[in-house]
């Protein structure tokens, strides 16, 4: 007995295969992209953590309150009334 494929069944299989050939290459490609995006987010991450680092005094950061008197003679951000923290520039005092 002989198997005779049609023209048709031949074309079939090599639009399958061609396909298949072309989902594993793009397979490979997105794998190589997507090493190469965490590669440069780790590197990127990396050289952020070094910049902060190199930004910061040697004693590492410390937390800062400046005080300020309102009129009524309390002191805020240390304590006094409404315990609000203000800002060097003054900004976020009471009656301004």
């Amino acid at each position: 007995m002989q198997d005779h494929l049609s023209k048709g069944e031949i074309a079939k299989d090599a639009v399958q295969s061609g396909a298949e050939a072309t989902a594993g290459a793009v397979g490979k490609v997105a794998g190589i992209v997507t090493g190469a995006v965490r590669d440069v987010a780790t590197a990127v991450g990396g050289l952020a953590t070094d910049l902060s680092r190199s930004a910061m005094p040697r004693g590492g950061p410390r937390a800062t309150t400046a005080t300020s008197t309102d009129p009524g003679g309390s002191v805020e951000g240390a304590g006094g009334r409404g315990g609000r923290r203000t800002s060097c520039t003054g900004a976020g005092r009471r009656g301004v």
